[in-house]
């Protein structure tokens, strides 16, 4: 047990931050699920899940709300997409990038679910990170739309397929007896969107989370520098395949560029273990 509990922090340590976003949410997941087994007919507390009738008392839900998890199949599938998303998502851009556009589409769709209540009138509660999960997907797809990723049992599709396919399967879904779930879908996945088309004209909506996360990290640290905001690929024109190269960057940069343009040509998945880690390094 203790061997797994240090395999736990090894990892929360060392891993990038989709791996620790996905051990807190399944810590919460095991600890919410312990607590409905013994609190038999009970729900979440409506301080931790987005509620419209609470969200004025409790703001927080806004991003509370998407720690928390309906069942086991409602945190599986979301955590394998968030793991799937960051990382091609971290690809091109920071690591504060990636948190900026994590929280903002939870924030941006429950604020979407709560005015949806008033209009629609309908009672419910929302949970999950299906939403930032997609503002992440839909951002990384609005870059590289062509970007080839190998699905297990089918292959090589283009990064656009898939994450039209999950849109999809929201929009049909509208008319059932949870529309309001899947209208904060959407509108997370119109974030993202929207996100990646003002970080490519220049203005990058992530610095808000940047501001409030450095405050945090430097809070009671009057004598040091403040954590300054850094990306790895500061040029945001659309990527495009190329056979050759004649660069006068530095080393560094030259490896980044080069491992980009693979897999821009041939997706993610194509990177050799080696060339993964580099760049995971290079974004910190």
């Amino acid at each position: 047990m203790s061997r797994i509990w240090n395999d736990i922090k090894s990892e929360y340590a060392l891993g990038g931050p989709e791996t620790r976003l996905i051990i807190v949410n399944v810590a919460i997941f095991v600890v919410s699920a312990l607590y409905f087994a013994f609190v038999p007919n009970s729900s979440f507390p409506r301080w931790l899940a987005l509620s419209p009738n609470d969200a004025l008392f409790y703001p927080w839900t806004l991003v509370t709300y998407a720690f928390l998890h309906a069942n086991f199949m409602h945190i599986l599938s979301n955590m394998l997409v968030l793991n799937f998303a960051a990382r091609l998502f971290r690809t091109y851009f920071s690591i504060k990038q990636f948190i900026g556009v994590y929280f903002l589409g939870a924030i941006f769709a429950g604020s979407v679910f709560v005015v949806t209540y008033y209009v629609m009138g309908t009672s419910t509660i929302l949970v999950g990170a299906s939403a930032a999960v997609m503002a992440v997907l839909v951002a990384i797809t609005t870059y590289n739309p062509t970007m080839q990723v190998r699905l297990l049992l089918i292959g090589n599709v283009k990064l656009w397929i898939l994450t039209g396919f999950l849109i999809f399967l929201d929009v049909i879904s509208i008319p059932s007896t949870s529309p309001v779930s899947h209208l904060s879908h959407l509108s997370a996945a119109l974030f993202g969107f929207v996100y990646m088309k003002m970080l490519e004209s220049g203005t990058d909506m992530s610095r808000v989370v940047t501001v409030v996360i450095d405050f945090f990290a430097n809070l009671g640290k009057p004598g040091e520098k403040k954590t300054k905001f850094r990306t790895v690929h500061r040029n945001y024109k659309k990527p495009v395949q190329q056979t050759s190269r004649i660069v006068t960057k530095d080393k560094t940069q030259q490896q980044i560029d080069e491992i980009l343009d693979k897999i821009s040509r041939s997706g993610y998945d194509s990177l050799t273990q080696e060339e993964k880690d580099f760049l995971f390094r290079a974004g910190k």
